[in-house]
Order: structure tokens, then C-alpha cells, then sequence
């Protein structure tokens, strides 16, 4: 395996198991929060869905996002998960075909630099980075979930 393949590998894996967590959220706990501050349940999972649109736009800016970025999910109703994931779904395609298109050296060599985070990381680590993200929000819901005492997906198979 490439370590491209390999970065694919682990985003389908993520994903694969983030959508059985989310899927798993029961409906009345969809905008449940621990407190004031938390995102609720469902702002989690658009969180991470846009999130790795963000993420998208600053990998092919080789850095910060700009002040032109408009996110597609901008002004968007929540509705259910099951609508997060297929809205989603486009934009993690274009992502994925992105991420393939990257050679060895491209992992390597390209620099993703983002100034106003204090950032500068080589491409191959953002990539992971990106996957890293997305667990953090995984652990967060199980969290959650634990905290109603209601039945967690089994998401380590």
C-alpha cells in the first residue's frame, strides 16, 4: 500500500465508524448538550461533516481558508443525521478524489501553512490530522451518550 492508500484506508475506517455512532444517536437527543458552551449532538456532526470541507479548501490553499470562503452548509436548517451525512456525501467525494490524487513526494514536500493558527505542517500530517479531528468529535458523542446512560453503537469491530 501507498501511504496515500493507507491515509484513504484510515478516513473510511473513521468515517465508517462515525456513521455508525451518529446513526445510533437517538433523535430526541439530537440537540442535547452537556452545557451552555457544548455543541449539541447534531452541531457535532455538521461540525466534523464541515469541518472536513474547511479542511478541504485550506489543503488546496496550501494554508489559511480566507475571508471568500463560503461554506455550503451556510444558513442550512438541521433536520436528522441521516441528511447531515447524505448533504455531506459530495463534498467527501471531491475530498477523497483530492487526497488520491497526492504522490509520495506531494506528502513530503507540500507545506500547508496557516499563519493565523500558528500551523505550518508538512501535507502528509495535515492529512492525518484531518482523521484525528473527526475521532476527537467521535470520543466527544460517546461521551455524551454516556452521560444520558443511553446504549452506545459498538463501533470497535
Amino acid at each position: 500500500m501507498t501511504s496515500t492508500e493507507i491515509i484513504i484506508l484510515n478516513y473510511e475506517e473513521v468515517r465508517r465508524r462515525s456513521i455508525k455512532l451518529w446513526t445510533g444517536i437517538p433523535e430526541e437527543f439530537y440537540n442535547w448538550q452537556p452545557d451552555p458552551n457544548a455543541m449539541t449532538m447534531i452541531e457535532m456532526v455538521r461540525h466534523v461533516l464541515e469541518g472536513e470541507h474547511a479542511y478541504h479548501e485550506i489543503i488546496e490553499r496550501r494554508g489559511s481558508i480566507g475571508a471568500d470562503y463560503k461554506s455550503p452548509w451556510e444558513n442550512r436548517p438541521y433536520t436528522t443525521i441521516a441528511d447531515e451525512i447524505a448533504f455531506a456525501q459530495p463534498y467527501r467525494q471531491r475530498y477523497l478524489e483530492m487526497v488520491r490524487s497526492f504522490s509520495e513526494q506531494d506528502l513530503s514536500q507540500i507545506e500547508i501553512v496557516r499563519a493565523t493558527a500558528g500551523q505550518r505542517r508538512k501535507l502528509g500530517d495535515y492529512l492525518l490530522r484531518v482523521a484525528y479531528h473527526e475521532s476527537v468529535h467521535a470520543g466527544n458523542i460517546i461521551s455524551y451518550l454516556r452521560t444520558l446512560d443511553v446504549d452506545r453503537p459498538k463501533i470497535w469491530d
